[in-house]
C-alpha cells in the first residue's frame, strides 16, 4: 500500500486539524493523543512521510527516536510515573488504524491497566493541561 497524504495525522502536521502540541523540531512533532489510554498519552510523529516503519526512510528513525527518549523522559516525570509504555504498530493486523508512522508514549502506573482505545475523545482542555505538563518538563 502507499502513504495517503489525507490520513489525520498528515492534517495535524500540516495545521488543517488542531492538536494540543507538546513539543516540534525540524523533524518531527509531538502531540497529545485524543483519545487517550491513560493521562499524558502522547505521539510522536515523524514530519516525513511513510505509512508505517516498514516503509520509512531509515534517516528518519534516529530523530524519531530521539524526541521518542526525550518525551518517555518527560512524561514519567511530569505524571510522576512508575513507568512508560512505548508502542508503535504496522499494519492492520498489528493494530494500526492511522496511516502514518507515529510512536504512542504513555506514563504507567503500578496496578492501573491501560484504558481500551475506545474512540471516546478526552476533554480539550484536559488535553491541553496535560500538554502545558509536558512542556514544562521539556523547557525546565
Amino acid at each position: 500500500m502507499t502513504y495517503d497524504p489525507s490520513n489525520i495525522f498528515a492534517k495535524i502536521l500540516r495545521g488543517e486539524i488542531p492538536s494540543h502540541r507538546v513539543y516540534e523540531d525540524d523533524a518531527v512533532v509531538v502531540f497529545m493523543d485524543v483519545m487517550p489510554q491513560g493521562p499524558g498519552h502522547t505521539l510522536v510523529v515523524p514530519k516525513a512521510p511513510s505509512r508505517n516503519l516498514l516503509d520509512a526512510d531509515p534517516a528518519a528513525l534516529g530523530p524519531l527516536f530521539t524526541v521518542v527518549q526525550k518525551v518517555a523522559m518527560a512524561v514519567k516525570k511530569a505524571f510522576g510515573a512508575d513507568g512508560v509504555t512505548i508502542l508503535q504498530f504496522n499494519e492492520p493486523a498489528s493494530g494500526q488504524t492511522v496511516y502514518h508512522l507515529h510512536v504512542h508514549v504513555i506514563p504507567r502506573f503500578e496496578g492501573i491497566a491501560l484504558k481500551p482505545h475506545t474512540g471516546q475523545m478526552e476533554k480539550p482542555e484536559v488535553l491541553a493541561e496535560n500538554a502545558g505538563k509536558i512542556r514544562a518538563v521539556l523547557n525546565g
